[in-house]
């Protein structure tokens, strides 16, 4: 079973990350979803979300998942709050009863240095040094934050600028000054490297109230 890593996130929520290994019938037989995903990799990351979500919870109701006006999937009355990331052959979710959740997971890729001015500014920039792994850590932190917010018109140079970014032996952690509500808040973000990827989740989210 290539779980790969299950925690805790605050007093209530659960998170993981999965490394794809199964056939396609085995995803589909866990969830009983038949997706209609025409590309097969796609149609099998979709799958082992899901089924991640109800491994997470065995009474997650994966039937009821769709998406509100802006993209985010959701469960009805969002009786749960739930995020889902896949990067091939790695997929990675959360679950939170009470909050938004949000988390992002990115395997490894040369051009993350070419597009880098595209999500940071320049500060940001000299803050992660082009090093390839930090700023696909970066890029997995911004993402994680724009999932939790789930709406469309972010722009994340301008409205989710990283204003903190240390690391605890293997962990690391950022905090995003997000500025596209009516009070500004501060996102606190979760991170780890493996050999293979960069994961990034939401740990704590504080209104930031400016005096």
């Amino acid at each position: 079973m290539p779980l790969l890593k299950e925690w805790e996130i605050g007093d209530h929520g659960l998170a993981a990350i999965w490394k794809i290994e199964e056939p396609e019938s085995f995803f589909r037989a866990q969830t009983g979803i038949e997706s209609a995903i025409k590309n097969e990799q796609r149609r099998i990351e979709h799958l082992a979300g899901r089924f991640l979500l109800k491994h997470l919870k065995e009474d997650f109701p994966l039937h009821t998942i769709s998406k509100d006006e802006h993209d985010k999937p959701r469960i009805e009355d969002n009786d749960r709050f739930f995020s889902i990331s896949h990067s091939w052959p790695y997929v990675a979710a959360v679950i939170d009863p009470y909050n938004e959740a949000g988390i992002d997971i990115q395997t490894w890729h040369d051009k993350i240095e070419r597009i880098q001015h595209k999500f940071l500014s320049p500060e940001e920039q000299y803050l992660f040094n082009n090093d390839p792994q930090l700023l696909a850590l970066a890029w997995s932190a911004k993402e994680a934050a724009y999932k939790w917010n789930g709406k469309r018109g972010v722009d994340f140079i301008e409205h989710l600028p990283i204003t903190y970014f240390g690391n605890k032996g293997a962990n690391y952690e950022m905090t995003i000054y997000f500025k596209l509500s009516g009070m500004p808040k501060m996102i606190f973000i979760e991170s780890i490297i493996n050999t293979d990827f960069a994961c990034s989740y939401v740990g704590n989210v504080q209104d930031w109230e400016i005096y």
